[in-house]
């Protein structure tokens, strides 16, 4: 079938993981990254040979993995005189048999040098794409000789989209009816662009006028007359002395 309801009843059971991971995918983005809840996978090293990662939510190419507790993994001790980079990850596999899909942790050894350490090689394939495992890296862990250094995040946290709501710059617009003398008119008030805004004018901020009455084709700039606390527009090229209709545009600076 190359058209499938997924939302929909279809009789017998017809939605799989695919389907889902690919809604998800197409929601959040095709990589790995950490959710903001819980404990949002913050780690620790319980011992030396132990690290514990805490309770969150992962996204790995669609498919969501939920840590309801800590969940530890076993660190194999350093060796004197050696240095090596050990990646925990979070390990999705499927089984292609049976087709149970699970996903753990697991830590992922390096190679011991007495020069500067790699990072292992991880399984990065796309489940997006049908690999059976798939390896979203979590900490690096480097040991130097048996002492254990501090744990190093290698994952992205994703933000909820009412944050990223949040941080967008809001755009205040309206219209107002203008009468020019000469080549400048009165716009906005102090008061009138506090309650837009928040505050009084700064350098920062954009504004943008544009003429909307018919048969009225000047071009406007905006100016702020500082004594007065009063944001103008001024014709450009041709004056009338004319009274019409601008549309404002406020982008306030952040």
């Amino acid at each position: 079938m190359t058209v499938e309801l997924i939302t929909g009843f279809a009789g017998t059971p017809h939605i799989g993981s695919d389907d889902v991971g690919a809604f998800n995918a197409g929601l959040v983005g095709p990589g790995d990254y950490a959710l903001t809840t819980g404990n949002q996978l913050k780690a620790t090293m319980s011992n030396a040979n132990t690290i514990a990662v805490q309770s969150g939510d992962a996204v790995l190419n669609g498919r969501h993995v939920h840590l309801t507790g800590t969940t530890t993994a076993t660190v194999q001790s350093g060796t004197q005189g050696q240095k090596r980079n050990d990646i925990a990850v979070l390990r999705y596999s499927k089984n292609t048999t049976s087709g149970v899909e699970t996903c753990q942790l697991v830590v992922i050894k390096g190679t011991p040098t007495t020069g500067t350490p790699a990072d292992p090689a991880h399984n990065t394939g796309s489940i997006l794409d049908g690999v059976a495992t798939h390896d979203m890296p979590l900490y690096r862990v480097s040991l130097n000789g048996i002492t254990v250094g501090t744990l190093v995040p290698l994952f992205n946290v994703l933000k909820p989209m009412k944050d990223m709501w949040d941080s967008l710059t809001p755009i205040r617009s309206g219209k107002k009816n203008a009468t020019f003398t000469g080549s400048v008119a009165d716009i906005l008030s102090d008061a009138e662009y506090r309650a837009l805004v928040g505050r009084s004018y700064t350098g920062g901020d954009v504004v943008v006028f544009t003429p909307v009455t018919t048969g009225v084709n000047t071009a406007l700039v905006a100016c702020y007359d500082v004594p007065h606390k009063v944001v103008r527009a001024i014709q450009v090229g041709t004056q009338q002395n004319i009274t019409m209709d601008v549309r404002f545009a406020v982008i306030p600076a952040v």
